[in-house]
């Protein structure tokens, strides 16, 4: 099974934090609301054909944010900036929820320096008739029964969820939920400019759906869709917002069959 590693990088004075495993082509993972979850099944599958690399954004997890750093337009321009210090041009991008909404905005930016791009269940767009799911209202565990269809399905699920937390991974958590607020509170989890931007991308897209998704609506792929110019989209049926950590094996593939 391909090897994996965590690792640090300096980038505008702040030490962040990322794993690395695999081989091939890069590509690379952002994350959701809960911050890194570690490498996981999705990762291993998908470094068996490509080298992963998962960065924990600032601000989550083990990784700092700068003072400066205040928005998610200041998050774009600084994850491009990780990418520069990386050394990974032509990279293909992929995010699920604010992961996902955090690659369509560095593809807006600065879109030669990908090769192609995957959107999970992605926030970043205003649905027109449903309505984003509030986390910070439903809470921890509350959104995490919105997010899965079936967390039986998890195969995951206890070890990630179904256990005592220690202090430090309260610590984190929490550090987590703040930097979420401070990144995606007002307009909450969406930019009224980004469908009119992502006219830009002219990247071939893959966009990925959980048909059960009871946090951002099913809808939001559609939206997604008719922005971008070079887009398609995969729904997984009984699925809810996390299709990597849900159904990880139809999730791979889709991507595979996507890139290879």
């Amino acid at each position: 099974m391909p090897e994996h590693a965590e690792h640090t990088i300096e980038v505008g004075g702040a030490t962040i934090h990322y794993l690395k495993g695999g081989r091939g082509k890069p590509l690379v993972i952002l994350h959701g609301a809960e911050g890194s979850l570690g490498w996981r099944q999705y990762h291993e599958q998908l470094a068996e054909s490509f080298t992963v690399y998962a960065p924990t954004c600032p601000g989550f997890g083990q990784s700092e944010r700068p003072p400066w750093l205040e928005s998610f337009t200041d998050l774009t321009r600084f994850s491009l900036w990780l990418l520069d210090a990386l050394e990974l041009p032509q990279v293909t991008l992929a995010g699920h929820f604010i992961g996902g909404w955090l690659a369509a905005e560095m593809a807006v930016m600065s879109p030669r320096t990908f090769e192609h791009l995957i959107l999970i269940d992605a926030a970043g767009i205003q649905p027109q008739d449903g309505e984003i799911a509030d986390v910070f209202l439903h809470g921890q565990e509350g959104t995490r029964q919105l997010a899965y269809f079936d967390p039986q399905q998890v195969a995951e699920y206890a070890e990630l969820f179904q256990h005592k937390p220690s202090k430090e991974e309260r610590d984190i958590q929490t550090r987590n939920q703040e930097t979420l607020v401070r990144y995606c509170w007002k307009p909450y989890m969406f930019s009224p400019s980004l469908p009119g931007l992502l006219g830009r991308v002219q990247l071939p897209t893959l966009i990925i759906w959980g048909q059960d998704d009871r946090i951002v609506p099913l809808e939001c792929s559609a939206l997604y869709q008719h922005a971008l110019p070079n887009a398609r989209v995969e729904i997984i049926p009984q699925c809810g917002n996390c299709p990597p950590l849900e159904k990880p094996t139809e999730c791979v593939r889709l991507i595979r069959n996507f890139l290879v």
